[in-house]
Protein backbone atom coordinates (compact mmCIF):
# COMPACT_ATOMS: atom_id res chain seq x y z
CA UNK A 1 0.00 0.00 0.00
CA UNK A 2 1.33 3.27 -1.26
CA UNK A 3 1.54 6.29 1.48
CA UNK A 4 -0.17 9.83 0.66
CA UNK A 5 1.00 12.62 2.15
CA UNK A 6 -1.86 14.72 0.68
CA UNK A 7 -2.99 17.15 3.38
CA UNK A 8 -5.85 15.25 3.95
CA UNK A 9 -6.26 16.76 7.29
CA UNK A 10 -8.85 16.16 10.37
CA UNK A 11 -11.72 16.37 8.05
CA UNK A 12 -11.05 15.17 4.70
CA UNK A 13 -14.85 15.35 3.47
CA UNK A 14 -15.43 17.78 0.88
CA UNK A 15 -15.74 21.45 1.93
CA UNK A 16 -18.28 21.68 -0.63
CA UNK A 17 -20.67 18.95 -0.14
CA UNK A 18 -20.74 20.11 3.37
CA UNK A 19 -23.06 21.67 5.70
CA UNK A 20 -21.78 24.93 6.80
CA UNK A 21 -23.98 25.02 10.03
CA UNK A 22 -23.56 21.03 10.59
CA UNK A 23 -23.55 20.36 14.49
CA UNK A 24 -24.06 23.71 15.24
CA UNK A 25 -24.33 25.08 18.67
CA UNK A 26 -23.79 21.50 20.51
CA UNK A 27 -22.04 22.01 23.67
CA UNK A 28 -18.33 20.88 24.18
CA UNK A 29 -18.11 17.12 24.63
CA UNK A 30 -16.38 15.69 28.33
CA UNK A 31 -11.92 16.34 28.17
CA UNK A 32 -10.03 13.07 27.32
CA UNK A 33 -6.78 11.95 28.58
CA UNK A 34 -3.78 14.12 27.45
CA UNK A 35 -2.13 11.15 25.81
CA UNK A 36 1.54 9.98 26.40
CA UNK A 37 4.73 12.21 27.51
CA UNK A 38 6.28 13.81 24.50
CA UNK A 39 9.93 12.45 23.64
CA UNK A 40 10.95 15.68 22.21
CA UNK A 41 9.35 18.15 24.85
CA UNK A 42 12.86 20.29 25.32
CA UNK A 43 13.50 20.16 21.48
CA UNK A 44 15.57 23.41 20.62
CA UNK A 45 13.60 26.63 19.17
CA UNK A 46 13.56 29.95 17.67
CA UNK A 47 15.23 32.65 19.64
CA UNK A 48 12.59 34.44 21.81
CA UNK A 49 12.12 38.36 22.86
CA UNK A 50 12.07 39.15 27.04
CA UNK A 51 9.92 41.08 28.75
CA UNK A 52 11.55 42.33 31.95
CA UNK A 53 8.50 41.43 34.81
CA UNK A 54 6.10 44.63 36.23
CA UNK A 55 4.36 42.53 38.59
CA UNK A 56 6.37 39.24 39.65
CA UNK A 57 9.30 39.22 41.48
CA UNK A 58 12.11 36.54 40.58
CA UNK A 59 11.43 35.05 43.73
CA UNK A 60 7.71 35.17 44.10
CA UNK A 61 6.93 31.54 43.53
CA UNK A 62 10.21 29.72 43.10
CA UNK A 63 9.53 28.43 46.95
CA UNK A 64 7.81 25.59 45.01
CA UNK A 65 6.08 24.31 42.37
CA UNK A 66 2.69 25.44 41.25
CA UNK A 67 0.53 22.96 39.42
CA UNK A 68 -2.98 22.45 38.04
CA UNK A 69 -5.41 22.24 41.13
CA UNK A 70 -3.29 24.94 42.96
CA UNK A 71 -4.92 28.10 44.38
CA UNK A 72 -4.23 31.37 45.90
CA UNK A 73 -2.46 34.39 45.46
CA UNK A 74 0.58 33.19 43.92
CA UNK A 75 -1.33 31.22 40.64
CA UNK A 76 -3.37 34.97 40.30
CA UNK A 77 -0.08 36.67 40.12
CA UNK A 78 1.06 33.54 37.63
CA UNK A 79 -1.65 34.43 35.84
CA UNK A 80 -1.90 38.05 35.54
CA UNK A 81 1.91 37.78 34.14
CA UNK A 82 1.17 35.18 31.36
CA UNK A 83 -1.97 37.68 30.48
CA UNK A 84 0.53 40.48 30.59
CA UNK A 85 2.93 38.38 28.31
CA UNK A 86 0.29 37.87 25.72
CA UNK A 87 -0.21 33.97 26.99
CA UNK A 88 -3.65 33.12 26.40
CA UNK A 89 -4.94 32.13 29.53
CA UNK A 90 -8.59 33.50 29.86
CA UNK A 91 -9.61 35.51 33.23
CA UNK A 92 -7.38 35.20 36.05
CA UNK A 93 -9.64 33.74 39.12
CA UNK A 94 -6.59 31.96 41.26
CA UNK A 95 -7.01 28.95 40.29
CA UNK A 96 -4.73 26.71 38.19
CA UNK A 97 -7.13 25.10 35.97
CA UNK A 98 -6.51 23.35 32.08
CA UNK A 99 -6.39 27.03 30.88
CA UNK A 100 -3.77 27.85 32.79
CA UNK A 101 -2.03 24.86 32.25
CA UNK A 102 -2.38 25.43 28.37
CA UNK A 103 -0.52 28.92 28.53
CA UNK A 104 2.00 27.48 30.81
CA UNK A 105 2.63 24.94 27.93
CA UNK A 106 3.07 27.36 25.37
CA UNK A 107 5.38 29.77 28.04
CA UNK A 108 7.51 26.61 28.18
CA UNK A 109 7.86 26.23 24.74
CA UNK A 110 8.79 29.63 24.00
CA UNK A 111 11.28 29.21 26.77
CA UNK A 112 12.99 26.37 25.24
CA UNK A 113 12.51 24.53 28.36
CA UNK A 114 10.13 21.30 29.68
CA UNK A 115 6.75 21.12 28.60
CA UNK A 116 5.45 19.20 32.06
CA UNK A 117 2.79 22.55 32.36
CA UNK A 118 3.96 23.13 35.91
CA UNK A 119 5.55 26.36 36.70
CA UNK A 120 9.11 25.58 38.43
CA UNK A 121 12.48 27.45 38.52
CA UNK A 122 12.65 27.60 34.75
CA UNK A 123 9.40 28.38 33.86
CA UNK A 124 9.62 30.64 36.99
CA UNK A 125 12.42 32.43 35.23
CA UNK A 126 10.77 32.33 31.65
CA UNK A 127 8.08 34.70 33.11
CA UNK A 128 10.47 36.70 35.77
CA UNK A 129 12.76 37.31 32.42
CA UNK A 130 9.64 38.28 29.91
CA UNK A 131 9.76 35.04 27.35
CA UNK A 132 7.62 35.64 24.37
CA UNK A 133 8.37 34.66 20.74
CA UNK A 134 9.08 36.36 18.15
CA UNK A 135 6.24 36.78 14.90
CA UNK A 136 7.59 35.90 11.49
CA UNK A 137 5.07 38.51 9.75
CA UNK A 138 5.55 42.28 9.54
CA UNK A 139 2.26 43.52 8.11
CA UNK A 140 -0.76 42.92 8.67
CA UNK A 141 -2.75 40.55 10.53
CA UNK A 142 -2.07 36.92 10.59
CA UNK A 143 -2.19 33.75 12.40
CA UNK A 144 0.86 32.17 12.32
CA UNK A 145 1.74 28.23 13.09
CA UNK A 146 4.99 27.69 14.50
CA UNK A 147 5.39 24.00 14.30
CA UNK A 148 9.04 23.48 15.87
CA UNK A 149 7.63 25.17 19.31
CA UNK A 150 3.90 24.17 18.38
CA UNK A 151 2.69 27.61 19.36
CA UNK A 152 -0.50 29.27 17.62
CA UNK A 153 0.29 33.31 17.22
CA UNK A 154 -1.95 35.77 16.69
CA UNK A 155 0.66 38.86 15.32
CA UNK A 156 -0.92 42.55 13.87
CA UNK A 157 1.86 44.39 11.87
CA UNK A 158 4.42 42.18 13.43
CA UNK A 159 3.73 42.13 17.28
CA UNK A 160 2.46 38.98 18.64
CA UNK A 161 -0.73 40.18 20.32
CA UNK A 162 -1.76 36.74 22.15
CA UNK A 163 -0.14 33.20 22.33
CA UNK A 164 -1.63 29.83 22.50
CA UNK A 165 -0.65 26.12 23.10
CA UNK A 166 -1.62 24.41 19.72
CA UNK A 167 -0.89 20.64 18.62
CA UNK A 168 -0.20 20.29 15.11
CA UNK A 169 0.33 16.72 12.80
CA UNK A 170 1.70 14.27 14.76
CA UNK A 171 3.79 12.94 11.27
CA UNK A 172 2.50 9.21 11.71
CA UNK A 173 0.29 7.52 9.35
CA UNK A 174 -2.80 6.38 9.52
CA UNK A 175 -5.14 4.53 7.55
CA UNK A 176 -8.86 5.57 6.20
CA UNK A 177 -10.98 3.71 3.93
CA UNK A 178 -8.27 1.28 3.32
CA UNK A 179 -5.78 4.44 2.08
CA UNK A 180 -2.65 5.47 4.14
CA UNK A 181 -2.10 8.87 5.08
CA UNK A 182 0.27 11.53 6.61
CA UNK A 183 -0.73 13.18 9.25
CA UNK A 184 1.24 16.83 8.69
CA UNK A 185 0.28 20.02 8.50
CA UNK A 186 1.83 21.62 5.89
CA UNK A 187 3.75 24.60 5.41
CA UNK A 188 2.94 27.44 3.75
CA UNK A 189 0.42 30.97 3.25
CA UNK A 190 -2.93 30.06 3.51
CA UNK A 191 -6.29 31.87 3.72
CA UNK A 192 -9.69 31.28 6.21
CA UNK A 193 -12.02 30.03 3.65
CA UNK A 194 -14.57 27.85 5.79
CA UNK A 195 -16.21 27.91 9.47
CA UNK A 196 -18.36 25.98 11.67
CA UNK A 197 -19.87 27.42 14.55
CA UNK A 198 -20.35 24.31 16.63
CA UNK A 199 -19.35 20.50 16.91
CA UNK A 200 -18.01 19.37 13.33
CA UNK A 201 -18.61 15.59 13.00
CA UNK A 202 -15.19 15.25 10.41
CA UNK A 203 -14.47 11.07 9.64
CA UNK A 204 -11.51 11.63 11.57
CA UNK A 205 -12.77 13.43 15.07
CA UNK A 206 -14.56 15.99 16.42
CA UNK A 207 -13.70 19.81 15.67
CA UNK A 208 -14.93 22.22 17.82
CA UNK A 209 -16.20 25.27 15.76
CA UNK A 210 -13.72 24.69 12.71
CA UNK A 211 -11.84 27.92 10.82
CA UNK A 212 -10.55 26.12 7.71
CA UNK A 213 -7.72 27.71 6.05
CA UNK A 214 -6.22 24.35 4.38
CA UNK A 215 -8.90 22.15 2.93
CA UNK A 216 -9.56 19.73 5.33
CA UNK A 217 -7.21 21.29 7.53
CA UNK A 218 -8.50 23.74 10.09
CA UNK A 219 -7.93 25.64 13.63
CA UNK A 220 -10.41 24.27 15.80
CA UNK A 221 -10.99 23.65 19.26
CA UNK A 222 -10.25 20.16 21.26
CA UNK A 223 -10.69 18.85 24.44
CA UNK A 224 -6.83 17.56 24.20
CA UNK A 225 -4.52 19.86 23.41
CA UNK A 226 -1.21 18.07 24.75
CA UNK A 227 2.49 19.92 24.69
CA UNK A 228 3.54 17.62 21.62
CA UNK A 229 2.16 17.15 17.83
CA UNK A 230 -0.76 15.02 17.96
CA UNK A 231 -3.74 15.49 15.01
CA UNK A 232 -4.15 14.44 11.71
CA UNK A 233 -3.12 17.54 10.07
CA UNK A 234 -5.03 20.71 12.28
CA UNK A 235 -3.80 22.75 14.57
CA UNK A 236 -5.63 22.34 17.70
CA UNK A 237 -6.27 24.79 20.82
CA UNK A 238 -8.33 24.50 23.56
CA UNK A 239 -12.46 24.60 23.89
CA UNK A 240 -12.37 27.34 25.54
CA UNK A 241 -9.50 29.39 23.57
CA UNK A 242 -11.71 28.73 20.84
CA UNK A 243 -14.51 29.88 22.15
CA UNK A 244 -12.09 33.35 22.56
CA UNK A 245 -11.03 33.30 19.24
CA UNK A 246 -14.85 33.25 18.01
CA UNK A 247 -16.19 35.70 20.27
CA UNK A 248 -13.83 38.29 19.27
CA UNK A 249 -13.87 37.76 15.72
CA UNK A 250 -9.92 37.22 15.81
CA UNK A 251 -9.93 34.63 12.84
CA UNK A 252 -12.68 35.92 10.62
CA UNK A 253 -12.95 34.43 7.07
CA UNK A 254 -9.77 35.40 4.88
CA UNK A 255 -7.70 35.93 7.54
CA UNK A 256 -4.03 35.11 6.32
CA UNK A 257 -2.52 31.85 7.80
CA UNK A 258 0.75 31.12 8.04
CA UNK A 259 2.35 28.19 8.92
CA UNK A 260 5.67 27.72 9.17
Amino acid sequence: MTASILAAGCDSADPETEDPSANGGASPVPSSSAGPADPSAAAPAPSATVTPSATVAPSATTAKKLKSGAKGAEVLALQNRLTELGYWNGKADGKFGSTTQQAVFALQKAAKVGRDGVVGPKTQQALDTGVRPKARSTTGKFVEIDLKRQLLLLVDEGQVEQIFNTSTGSNEYYEQEGETYLADTPRGKFKVSRQIDGWRDAPLGMLWRPKYFNGGIAVHGAPSVPAYPASHGCARVSISAMNWLWSNDEIPIKTRVWVY
